[in-house]
């Protein structure tokens, strides 16, 4: 993968440490995260970089804020303008308010509220135009070209990817024998930035992109030589929602990176619950691709930073997350059970669940399953659980009790 591009030089070292320095001075420290967890898991130390802590909730203030930093007094004074999903749009209102400038978020029309408030209490003007990211950014740039305002872009420009790369700096000076950097794609600005000065800073360690494969632009860009748009984008991590990785980054990528893994949706959705309970750590799904990608690398011995790229997550999302979690996880199961329509065959039930240290946490009761309510109504229990394993022996105990169970499919809310 590592391939030399022809290109003139942006990303040198004098950007980064400028980038890192302006970090340390404005920004909030993010030290490394050891994982017991992930660590037994993988036969390796795993550490993360928790960028989710970071001031806005999200790595991406450090690319806005290095941007705008560059930018001329003429170019601050005539406003900024950017387009966003959340996080990119929080990053720019943030130092847009530090610094007094003015700043309008073009952010997609289905923006959970509470993204499109948080921007709005860090003094930016929302305006809610578009379906998409790709929609509201056409607008933005319009709205650019019309009124003389400094457009910020979200990842696709070296001084973006500059100020998201002073993190490998912080990292390499935590864990100077680092082996390996988990990065995550999100169009290219963090994994361009964390992997040339990661490579600068030791050329032998290994870089490794991540991205949901329902989003996997970086994966087909690489196989065709050159950023290709993807046809279709299907990916609860809407953070890493983007078609294509950026034009100019491209290269750095395609010379830097050692690696791409991609990830399923169930998995960042396991991801999410791993880090909840052993972590106590909120990450949103795009976020999360590093850590999902952790079970599918095969390497022993090794020191892994996984950069946790945001934590900003809506309520609503975050309770399906959680349900879906525990389903995936056989910590929620649902059994169908006969038994004769008579007094006390319920409680015989409920007391053999508990004796199996399962919990009820539904019932529901179908007395027209056959046309003789004595000889069979079905039941379904909705239990919680320990695991799979525990799971299967509760199974056998109803059915060495003669309730024929049958395990039935859960999808979506237990409650």
């Amino acid at each position: 993968m590592a391939q030399k591009e022809e290109r003139s030089e942006v990303l040198t070292m004098d950007v980064f440490e400028e980038a890192a320095e302006l970090a340390e001075r404005r920004l909030l420290p993010t030290k490394l995260v050891f994982s017991d967890y992930y660590s037994q898991m993988t036969g390796c130390r795993v550490y993360f970089k928790p960028e989710n802590m970071q001031v806005t909730g999200a790595y991406k203030v450090r690319g806005a804020l290095y941007k705008i930093q560059t930018l001329s007094k003429e170019e601050r004074a005539r406003g900024l303008v950017t387009a966003s999903a959340g996080n990119h749009a929080q990053g720019v209102a943030w130092v847009a308010q530090e610094m007094g400038i003015p700043a309008t978020i073009v952010m997609p029309a289905p923006t959970p509220f509470t993204k499109v408030n948080r921007v709005r209490e860090m003094g930016a003007e929302v305006l809610l135009e578009g379906k998409d990211y790709d929609e509201s950014r056409a607008y933005a740039e319009d709205l650019a070209r019309e009124s003389g305002r400094t457009y910020i872009q979200a990842y696709d420009d070296p001084a973006v990817a500059a100020g998201h790369g002073s993190l490998a700096m912080e990292i390499f000076k935590e864990l100077p024998t680092v082996d390996v950097m988990l990065v995550p794609v999100d169009g290219g600005g963090i994994c361009a930035g964390v992997a040339t000065l990661a490579k600068m800073l030791n050329p032998k360690i290994r870089v490794i992109a991540a991205e949901p494969a329902g989003a996997a632009c970086l994966t087909a860009s690489l196989e065709a030589g050159r950023p290709v748009p993807m046809p279709e984008i299907n990916t609860i991590a809407d953070g890493s929602s983007m078609h294509a990785p950026g034009e100019q980054l491209f290269p750095y990528i395609r010379e830097n990176v050692d690696q791409v893994v991609t990830v399923e949706d169930e998995e960042l959705i396991v991801a999410f619950l791993d880090m909840l309970e052993h972590h106590k750590m909120v990450v949103e799904n795009a976020g999360l691709v590093t850590v999902a990608a952790l079970r599918h690398l095969d390497l022993k011995n090794k020191k892994i930073v996984c950069v946790l790229g945001n934590g900003n997550m809506d309520m609503i999302t975050m309770a399906s997350i959680v349900q879906h979690g525990l389903i995936l996880k056989d910590r929620i199961f649902t059994v169908s059970v006969l038994l004769p329509d008579k007094p006390g065959e319920l409680a015989n039930i409920a007391g053999l669940v508990a004796q199996m240290q399962g919990n009820v946490i539904k019932l529901e009761h179908n007395q027209f399953v056959s046309l003789n309510r004595n000889t069979a109504v079905e039941l379904r229990i909705t239990i919680e659980g320990d695991g799979t394993e525990h799971k299967h022996k509760l199974v056998r105990a109803l059915a060495d009790h003669g309730y024929m169970p049958k395990l039935v499919p859960l999808s979506g809310s237990f409650l």
